[in-house]
């Protein structure tokens, strides 16, 4: 027997189906979570490569910016930079000295040594080290030192 069109009883899509179901809610109990900016790597290394002026004429805006750090007081250090690193090089960069810590590592301290306790120490934002090769070890001692210390380790290799 057919029924005639009007008479068929309706037929939903698979979809329709689901969608008619009632569906108890995901998230039963909502609460806010306040946004926390991410925080930055406490290391940073960065690899040049070339003729050491081109070296230099690359690392000075990053060393600029570094200088100008308007929102945080403290030193920007730099633990034993190669010897082309001058007063000269560093006022016709546009560094601003007066925020830059130069520092030589003395006696039996090695420059490693010397930057995990300025890293530590916390009185640099930024501790701009040339430590050249890094083993994984002594990259842990820098970022266990720069959380310590609230600061950032920056790795300069200079091939």
């Amino acid at each position: 027997m057919q029924f005639p069109q009007s008479m068929q009883p309706a037929q939903l899509s698979l979809f329709e189906a689901f969608m008619a179901q009632p569906v108890a809610p995901l998230f039963t109990h909502a609460t806010e979570v306040p946004w926390t900016a991410p925080q930055p790597e406490a290391f940073s290394e960065v690899s040049l490569r070339g003729a050491a002026g081109n070296c230099l004429s690359l690392l000075a805006p990053m060393l600029r910016e570094l200088s100008e750090q308007e929102d945080d007081a403290r030193w920007l250090t730099l633990i034993a930079p190669p010897a082309s690193l001058t007063q000269a090089w560093l006022r016709d960069a546009g560094l601003n000295r007066e925020r830059i810590l130069i520092l030589q590592p003395g006696g039996n301290q090695s420059p490693q040594q010397l930057t995990c306790e300025a890293l530590r120490l916390g009185r640099s934002h930024t501790v701009v080290s040339w430590l050249n090769p890094l083993s994984s070890s002594a990259r842990q001692q820098l970022i266990t030192a720069a959380r310590l210390g609230d600061a950032q380790s920056l790795n300069i290799r200079m091939a």
